[in-house]
């Protein structure tokens, strides 16, 4: 992990995310709280549980707010419609860019200790490792959503790294 690498994967988040809401867009409200059998049960769950997370650890890395909700069961409703989760979207895929820019590596090198909810206890780990986590936690559930959004009929975009376009 390096804070160049951070820039390229905050990139690829938004436009990423960008894609998905473009997808999400296509279908209804119903379509989009439909249970599907996923962890998170619907494409809005699975969404609403992945900015709950970069929230959550965006609070950590960077002292910005806290998600709205409490707990991993209740991050599905983390924003309570489909425009105010595009909004919170954006805004947050903001903020995750303008951390990566002023990202060094030398904090990347330091532990961050925090309490985990998930584990019930303090934790500690380097930064990088975290970092890396942060990107990987989103991708897993991005691909979750759009593995839902497509079987749902929408057509997200593709989500290679290289056909990303240019900043």
């Amino acid at each position: 992990m390096s804070p160049d690498h951070a820039r390229l994967m905050a990139r690829y988040n938004r436009w990423q995310n960008e894609s998905l809401a473009a997808a999400g867009d296509t279908l209804d409200e119903a379509a989009r709280q439909m249970a599907r059998g996923a962890f998170f049960g619907s494409i809005a769950g699975t969404l609403n549980h992945l900015l709950w997370g970069d929230r959550l650890w965006m609070s950590r890395f960077a002292g910005t707010p806290k998600p709205n909700t409490g707990s991993i069961p209740e991050s599905v409703g983390e924003a309570p419609d489909w425009a105010a989760w595009k909004a919170d979207r954006i805004a947050t895929d903001l903020a995750i860019e303008a951390w990566a820019e002023a990202l060094t590596m030398e904090a990347l090198t330091r532990d961050l200790t925090w309490f985990s909810g998930a584990a019930g206890r303090e934790m500690s780990f380097p930064l990088a490792t975290l970092v890396t986590h942060f990107f990987n936690h989103q991708t897993h559930h991005r691909g979750q959503a759009h593995a839902m959004l497509t079987a749902a009929g929408a057509k997200p975009g593709p989500t290679d790294l290289f056909l990303m376009p240019a900043a």
